[in-house]
């Protein structure tokens, strides 16, 4: 197996690398006014030259004071455990209890927001006295350096996505599952999404490409023992969101899409997406992690169809996935748990404020949960 020096430039940041990444960091202008907007609006939009000025200070101040990765973990528990206080009506956590302790995972999650989805398996994970996960992240989103360096200190790596020419592109797939390999060697648990992007449909689907992926590095393994769940604790996570902050754009790239055949997403765009999905109303959020998958599995669509089946199992029916389904003329509608009058009230904000043509995308995001289950048997 390679070393981590064959992982230049897609591995995580480690200890000793921590203050000169973060020093960089305190310099970069573009990171002083994104901060700046978050943590002092006020002043930035009155006053951006104070705005950056402050942000610039505060950069400063935790560079000084952060000195290895576990200080940057701890730094960013914090916010998180804020974010959830200030965003979420309640968060729960089920089948957390299964993971052993020193034991190595690979998280196969649903995706629906860029941050919150990693952030809320490592914080419950941490919660519940476990190491934090190594994060997948596509070099798509690092389109700004320090959001590379960023991602990099909270233990996430590069998955090379820009890259063009078959020979190119199977070089970074087994680059990709030879550091997952190594990692979980390490004993490093992983966190991946499902699929390539976010599920802005609410189709919640493993690609089998996924899986092809990660066998690579297990050719010979997979072969002798019977499939990648002989060689790996493969753990699917069902994260689901009572309100999405970022439906109203999905729902939008959806239509875009469907009327021109794609969609030219602006500069800034996923910062933007990322500042909404963090800071936005979320209702009530249920995280679920599945047993560790067992058996041998014939084919990558074998394996995707039951991380799938896992998945759905996990997912919980809110309010709006009801209430969307009955909008689209859906009549076999689930039971679910209460409503919220505070989550009803932005649930009607969204649809207010979703152009008419945009609302059947709107409206599918929360729907197919319940077509999602239905697929299933659930």
């Amino acid at each position: 197996m390679p070393g981590m020096e064959d992982f230049e430039g897609i591995r995580p940041y480690e200890d000793e690398e921590v203050p000169g990444v973060l020093a960089r960091l305190a310099k970069d202008a573009d990171l002083q006014a994104v901060v700046a907007r978050y943590l002092f609006p006020r002043a930035t939009r009155l006053l951006p030259a104070l705005g950056r000025l402050l942000g610039a200070r505060l950069l400063r101040r935790e560079a000084g004071r952060l000195r290895t990765v576990r200080d940057v973990q701890l730094f960013l528990s914090g916010h998180m455990g804020a974010l959830i206080e200030n965003t979420i009506l309640n968060f729960s956590v089920s089948g957390v209890e299964r993971l052993v302790a020193g034991t190595p995972y690979l998280f196969i999650s649903t995706h629906r927001d860029i941050i919150m989805d990693t952030g809320l398996v490592n914080f419950a994970i941490h919660r519940a006295g476990h190491a934090t996960s190594r994060i997948a992240i596509g070099d798509n989103l690092l389109g700004k350096a320090y959001a590379a360096d960023l991602m990099r200190l909270n233990k996430s790596f590069v998955i090379e996505r820009s890259v063009t020419g078959a020979k190119a592109v199977y070089r970074a797939l087994n680059r990709t599952s030879a550091f997952i390999r190594a990692s979980l060697e390490a004993a490093e648990s992983v966190w991946i999404a499902q699929r390539e992007g976010r599920a802005k449909d609410g189709l919640d689907r493993t690609d089998p490409a996924l899986i092809k992926m990660l066998t690579l590095a297990w050719r010979q393994e997979v072969e002798e023992h019977g499939g990648l769940c002989a060689c790996v604790k493969v753990v699917p996570v069902a994260i689901t969101y009572e309100l999405d902050p970022c439906a109203l754009r999905k729902a939008r790239e959806l239509c875009i899409t469907d009327l021109h055949g794609k969609y030219d997403k602006p500069d800034g765009e996923d910062l933007s997406s990322i500042v909404e999905g963090m800071l936005g109303f979320k209702g009530r959020v249920h995280l679920h992690f599945g047993p560790p998958l067992e058996g041998g599995f014939d084919s990558p669509e074998a394996l995707a169809d039951a991380i799938d089946r896992e998945i759905v199992e996990g997912l919980k029916v809110f309010p709006t996935h009801v209430e969307a389904a009955r909008r689209l003329g859906d009549e076999a509608l689930p039971d679910t748990v209460s409503p919220h009058a505070k989550v009803q009230a932005a649930f009607q904000e969204q649809i207010s404020a979703c152009p008419t043509a945009q609302q059947p995308y709107f409206f599918q995001q929360y729907a197919n949960l319940i077509r999602n289950r239905r697929r299933f048997g659930v």
